[in-house]
Formats: structure tokens, sequence, C-alpha cells
């Protein structure tokens, strides 16, 4: 079959179920009354010299969602990597709730403050990534957040010899619908020269 991406019941529902596995953002960030924690799968890196993440969450202007806001608004905001320690906390922070209401409390996860940035951590990610806002866009029915990872925090249980080991690092990465994967089914091509 082919046809315009609507053809296929939903421009989204394709994306999402065809452009997988997506790595979860889950984003931490300081509101005006409480502090916020959600995730996004429409994440990825966009630089490495300056090293910049970016997230995309539907919705701009009045109808961005809180991450999203405080983030753009204090400029700061920490990225943590879903691991599968930490995959059914990461679930319970995709409800919808007031802006009021302490995500990391509400989902009973222990948050630790950042380093250089004010915004809190989740204390048992196993990689987090303090940010600082280095832009952001709206692009269709979007927002574009970009940041610039500015201190990282690495679990020594992933590290080898001091650096990040994929191996070790049992990321949860999101499908579509209600649908996760896990990385630990992998195989390695060489790179042709």
């Amino acid at each position: 079959m082919d046809g315009e991406p609507t053809a296929f019941g939903s421009a989204y529902r394709l994306l999402s179920g065809a452009v997988i596995p997506r790595p979860i953002a889950w984003v931490s960030s300081r509101g005006e009354v409480a502090d916020n924690l959600a995730p996004y799968s429409f994440f990825t890196v966009a630089s490495i010299d300056p090293p910049i993440l970016v997230f995309a969450p539907v919705g701009h202007g009045p109808s961005l969602k809180d991450t999203p806001r405080n983030a753009i608004e204090h400029g700061e905001f920490v990225v943590n990597v879903v691991t599968e320690n930490v995959v059914e906390a990461m679930n319970q922070t995709a409800a919808t709730v007031p802006p009021d209401v302490d995500e990391f409390d509400h989902a009973g996860i222990e948050k630790t403050e950042a380093i250089r940035v004010d915004a809190p951590r989740v204390a048992d990610a196993k990689v987090a990534f303090e940010c600082t806002l280095y832009d952001s866009m709206e692009v269709g029915s979007s927002t574009l957040v970009l940041g610039e990872v500015v201190y990282a925090h690495v679990d020594d249980d992933v590290l080898t010899d001091g650096k990040l080991d994929t191996t070790k690092l049992d990321a949860i990465g999101r499908l579509a619908g209600s649908e996760y994967t896990r990385t630990d089914d992998r195989f390695e091509l060489i790179r042709p020269e």
C-alpha cells in the first residue's frame, strides 16, 4: 500500500510505529510550584560539539505541557535515561497531573538535586544529563527543545575502564502504543572501509 501518511490511520501512528525503537528522554525540570518529570520518546542526540540533546513534545504556545514549558522558561532541565530498573516508575510519570503536583512524589520516585542546573534528577537513573537550554523552536504541531549537556552522571555499574559500556546499560526503547523494547538482544556489524 502506498499513500499519504494519513492513509495509514494517522501520521502519528505511522511514524511512531515505524521509527523504532526510540530512546526515551525522561525529562525532569523545576516548575513554579512543583518539580516535574515526564517521558518523551521523540528524542535524540543533535550535536556532539557542543553536546546537544533534543526532545520534541507535541504542542506549542499555550498548549505546551509542563516539562517543555519549564525547560524553556527556566532554561535548565535534566534528561534521565530510562533503563530496566526505572521503567515502571517512568510509566507512572506519563500520567497527566496538574502543574502543582510534584511528579516525583506522585510516582514515588527518589530525586536528588543536579550539580550545575537548578533542576532535580532521578536518583536511580543509571545515566542523567544536566542541560541548559540551547534553543527551542516550533516545528509543525511540536516544539523542539534543545539542551546543551553541561554535566553528566553515569553510574559506576555501567562503566568499564571509566567509559560508558553499552553492554551494561539496559536501556529501554519506545515502540508504539503500549509497547517497549529492551536493548539486551544485540549484534555487531563491522563498518566497511
